[in-house]
């Protein structure tokens, strides 16, 4: 295999906690999928924590774990995303978003105090996290006619490619997720099959 094909990722969400000097640090580590989910998590966030100061966080997405973004959020450039995200690069988590709500407490930790602070209340959260294997799958939808349905779903019962979607007609069509390192294997058998057309999706 030239590539890994999985990736670590946290099965739902947690919390974790750090106080310093009065200073209260929430931290919440949510699996997501998109970085369209952001706006809605940071939105429930402060509705639930209205006297919060900050909002920080930092994210990693894709299997490949290329994408990833940070944000400050009025706390000095450098102090409180980058400790976030440098906590989840160094436990090799993707499709991740952790945000830390502070709480002030009235005295000032300094950069120092902050870069701790906020990278304790991640390294915490992540903790308590249950981490968890995926494997990266490519999703391609399979479209065939009815009379040689069962030479695909042979095909299916012996390669095991994950069934996401299936309407069965005159036209049938399915979308399978198929793991990476066996692409090539599950596509060659299908492409063998007449008139079968296989497009690809999206990788998962």
């Amino acid at each position: 295999m030239l590539f890994d094909d999985t990736y670590k990722t946290i099965e739902s969400t947690s919390e974790g906690i750090f106080r310093d000097r009065g200073s209260k640090f929430i931290a919440y580590a949510f699996p997501i999928r998109s970085e369209s989910e952001v706006k809605n998590l940071l939105n429930g966030l402060r509705n639930e924590h209205s006297k919060a100061r900050h909002f920080c966080w930092g994210m990693r997405l894709s299997p490949d774990r290329s994408v990833f973004k940070l944000q400050d959020d009025g706390e000095p450039s450098g102090t409180a995303g980058r400790p976030i995200l440098n906590t989840i690069l160094s436990a090799d988590l993707t499709n991740i978003i952790i945000v830390v709500v502070r709480y002030f407490g009235g005295t000032l930790l300094g950069v120092p105090g902050l870069i701790n602070a906020y990278k304790s209340a991640a390294a915490d959260v992540i903790a308590n996290s249950q981490v968890i294997n995926r494997t990266v799958n490519d999703v391609y939808e399979v479209t065939f006619d009815y009379l040689v349905m069962n030479d695909v779903m042979r095909i299916i019962k012996e390669e095991q490619p994950e069934i996401i979607d299936q309407v069965f007609d005159n036209e049938c069509k399915m979308s399978l997720s198929i793991r990476k390192s066996n692409l090539n294997q599950v596509l060659g058998k299908l492409e063998k099959i007449d008139q079968i057309k296989l497009s690809y999706l999206y990788t998962a």
